[in-house]
C-alpha cells in the first residue's frame, strides 16, 4: 500500500512540473445568441512558450458544421499563433462543439470548445409604399 501511494505521489509531482510548450489565452468561447444562417467565427490565440518551434499536426472538428483553420508553418519561440473556428449556424437551438488540436510531439491534444444558441434571423417586412 505504501508503495502504491509513493508511485501515485511521484506521478503527481511529474505532472506539476510538466509544462505544455504553449499557452492558450482561452480554450472555450461562448457566442451567446447568433442568427440562423449567419456563420460565426472566433479566433483562439496561443503563445509558443517553449524553446523550439511549435507545430500543429491537425485541428479536427467534431462535426461538419464547424471548420477550424490553423497555421501549417511552425510557430517560433515566443511567437503567437491562432486557430480560427467557424460555426455554420444553419440549425436553430443550443450548440456545443469541440475542435481537437494535436501538436507535434505531444501525446495529449487540446480541446477547444465553442457554445451558443442559434436563433431565428428576423426578417423585416417590406415597407408599404
Amino acid at each position: 500500500m505504501k508503495k502504491l501511494f509513493f508511485i501515485a505521489l511521484l506521478f503527481s509531482c511529474f505532472n506539476v512540473f510538466a509544462q505544455n510548450p504553449f499557452e492558450f489565452k482561452v480554450t472555450k468561447h461562448d457566442f451567446g445568441k447568433i442568427k440562423q444562417n449567419v456563420p460565426a467565427s472566433y479566433t483562439f490565440k496561443f503563445v509558443n512558450t517553449s524553446e523550439k518551434p511549435l507545430i500543429i499536426e491537425s485541428a479536427i472538428a467534431g462535426c461538419g458544421c464547424t471548420t477550424p483553420e490553423y497555421p501549417k508553418q511552425p510557430i517560433g519561440k515566443g511567437k503567437e499563433g491562432s486557430i480560427k473556428v467557424t460555426y455554420n449556424a444553419a440549425s436553430m437551438g443550443v450548440f456545443t462543439k469541440d475542435v481537437t488540436v494535436k501538436f507535434a510531439n505531444m501525446e495529449t491534444p487540446v480541446i477547444l470548445n465553442i457554445v451558443g444558441e442559434v436563433i431565428e434571423a428576423k426578417t423585416t417586412p417590406p415597407k408599404k409604399g
